[in-house]
């Protein structure tokens, strides 16, 4: 049984027989569907945010927050490695029983989420500036989105705690905490933009303060949570204090020898982000320069995107968790029994969300928004929609096990394939298809990520 205070799996022997299927798929179910509650969460709460500005009575409006909020998922993408490398090497600490390294991940990862969240609110000027003048959106857009982001970077702090935190809490086999700290928040961030926008009378701003209260409401959650569940038995594995563990003198922590393995591992994470952010960066982009309808079109389709993705990614946190505990502990059987069961497991994924996308877009695009001309240009792109599914379900398994097996130098080459499809199509079939175009590379894009890393899957655990 697991020790209720600590939520530190003890051995369990394997099953076998009749069983073994539904236990593998019970296993992956507990990590995973608490992500996905946690995931979702987060896709409702950009489509309330659009929802509410699309009945400001303006495209302009639903641009600056597809605007303003992409600039802070490239920030958030790019330090993506907070959360990703954390779980997994924590993941793989956990299958080693090394509680003590378990321990040093938590304070190493806290400590330079914080360190870089504060750079990025001093050097916030020209980070915004840079990125608004490469997306070029029109001057209203602009005005509004520096509004949105003058605000929400504050919010930094919060945000990159938070990615830590729940690689820490995924990679130690607990994904309800992340689950109550992502509905704690979220439902704060609904109710406090909903007050300020429609009670208090203001727009994009109190959008983006919502967000920001909501955020550190959500890592207060995480830290109380932290402390009841964790700390109580796990502060002992520190030489020292928890709070005194952050000082930069803390050797056993903050050792160079520590620290380079910590980056050598994200590195790879690092730059595979800054491609997945370029991908995204001139997709936007892209919309933004055909103008407010098409890019205030391309935002509902993405919402739609943004839903699958964050569903999946509930299924990748599974496979983080447990492949990556499989591979500290040495146990091939478990890894490949949780690869089969991922991938059957987001074949129906895939069966669902195509069949919701056939029936339910239209009506889907009227809800978010009452203009006419969005609604129908929108309706000329919906097919598209079809496509996620297929084209994004392996892509997304194989990333939270690749994360599990701290793969990192696979990753990136997948990672690297993709991209370079997405570009040579970019510049081939846009200028001939426009919008069409952007989203035949978008989608195929994603296709070749999971094609490569389907090749290169006996290639990331050295099981000698």
């Amino acid at each position: 049984m697991n020790n209720p205070r600590t939520d530190i799996p003890t051995p369990r022997p394997e099953r076998k027989g009749k069983g073994e299927g539904h236990f593998r798929t019970r296993q992956i179910l507990r990590i995973a569907l608490p992500s996905i509650v946690s995931n979702i969460t987060v896709p409702l709460l950009g489509l309330i945010d659009v929802a509410i500005t699309g009945h400001l009575g303006s495209e302009t409006y639903i641009g600056a927050i597809a605007v303003g909020g992409m600039l802070f998922n490239i920030i958030y993408w790019i330090f993506a490695f907070l959360r990703m490398g954390t779980s997994g090497m924590t993941s793989q600490a956990l299958g080693r029983r090394d509680l003590s390294e378990v321990m040093r991940l938590l304070i190493r990862s806290v400590g330079i989420a914080l360190l870089i969240s504060l750079t990025l609110i001093l050097i916030q000027y020209p980070v915004r500036e840079v990125a608004l003048d490469i997306i070029s959106p029109s001057d209203d857009v602009a005005s509004l989105s520096r509004t949105y982001f003058n605000i929400c970077i504050y919010g930094a702090p919060a945000s990159l705690t938070l990615f830590a935190l729940n690689g820490w809490f995924i990679g130690m086999q607990n994904s309800r905490i992340p689950m109550v700290m992502a509905i704690v928040q979220n439902i704060c961030n609904i109710i406090t933009s909903l007050i300020l926008v429609l009670v208090v009378g203001m727009k994009v701003e109190g959008v983006a303060l919502g967000t920001v209260i909501a955020q550190y409401i959500g890592l207060a959650t995480a830290l109380v949570a932290l402390y009841k569940v964790y700390l109580g038995r796990l502060h002992k594995y520190l030489p020292t204090g928890f709070i005194r563990s952050f000082s930069p003198t803390h050797k056993s922590i903050w050792n160079k020898a520590d620290l380079l393995r910590f980056f050598n591992v994200n590195r790879d994470i690092f730059f595979r982000t800054c491609c997945l952010v370029a991908v995204h960066f001139v997709f936007i982009s892209a919309g933004a320069r055909q103008g407010n309808i098409e890019l205030a079109v391309n935002t509902l389709l993405m919402q739609l995107f943004t839903l699958y993705s964050y569903i999946m990614d509930g299924f990748a946190a599974a496979g983080e968790a447990i492949a990556g505990k499989a591979i500290g502990n040495r146990n091939r059987i478990i890894y490949d029994d949780v690869v089969k069961h991922l991938f059957l497991l987001g074949t129906l994924m895939v069966v669902l969300f195509t069949t919701l996308y056939a029936l339910f877009a239209y009506p889907f695009f009227t809800l978010l928004t009452n203009d006419a001309e969005v609604i129908r240009v929108a309706h000329d792109y919906y097919l598209w929609t079809l496509l996620f599914p297929v084209c994004g379900m392996a892509a997304f398994i194989w990333d939270g096990i690749y994360i599990g097996a701290t793969a990192t130098r696979q990753m990136l080459i997948s990672m690297s394939f993709g991209v370079g499809v997405f570009f040579i199509l970019y510049t081939l079939i846009i200028p001939l298809l426009g919008n069409h175009g952007l989203w035949i590379a978008f989608l195929t894009y994603l296709a070749t990520r999971g094609i490569v890393q389907t090749m290169l899957r006996n290639k990331i655990v050295d099981w000698k």
